[in-house]
């Protein structure tokens, strides 16, 4: 593990597990097939790391629809930019894979920007759940339980999508 502070929390949609640096948050894990990927790990959290799950737990109730933690996204430039482009929706907006293709000038890469959407370390707080086909169908997730926890999310933020 390359953070060196972990904590887990519960939430609607299984367990989440939280690392984070002294000052940001560098990862968020949703929980698949009853494992985490730090499940051997002790816990060993940090205030950054409690204020996420104290956001988490808002969110999740409907209380919060931004949040304020730090975060520090490693990845390519490409996946940065992409991910940047996320970080620009609300709660309750959704955008295409297209259209983030448009805004980070790779008109032609939409599949491209599906694999850097699903690279995404931090999911919820980074909403990647916002993002849908062209067509506003739900076409996969890569947190939780896969489109199930995706649909969970959308729900949550009231987010329309085609069937």
């Amino acid at each position: 593990m390359t953070s060196q502070f972990l904590l887990r929390t519960p939430s609607p949609i299984g367990r989440i597990e939280l690392t984070a640096d002294d000052t940001a948050l560098t990862s968020l894990a949703i929980e698949r097939e009853g494992r985490l990927p730090h499940d051997g790990f002790p816990e060993l959290p940090n205030a950054v790391l409690e204020a996420a799950a104290a956001q988490l737990r808002e969110y999740f109730a409907g209380e919060r629809h931004e949040f304020d933690i730090p975060v520090r996204l490693e990845g390519t430039p490409f996946q940065r930019a992409v991910w940047a482009e996320i970080q620009r929706l609300g709660w309750g907006e959704a955008t295409s894979y297209g259209s983030i293709a448009a805004a980070v000038g790779r008109p032609s890469a939409a599949r491209a920007i599906g694999g850097a959407v699903g690279a995404n370390p931090i999911p919820i707080i980074v909403g990647c759940h916002r993002v849908l086909a062209s067509d506003g169908r739900v076409t996969g997730y890569s947190g939780g339980e896969g489109v199930p926890t995706k649909l969970r999310l959308l729900g949550l933020e009231q987010i329309g999508f085609a069937a």
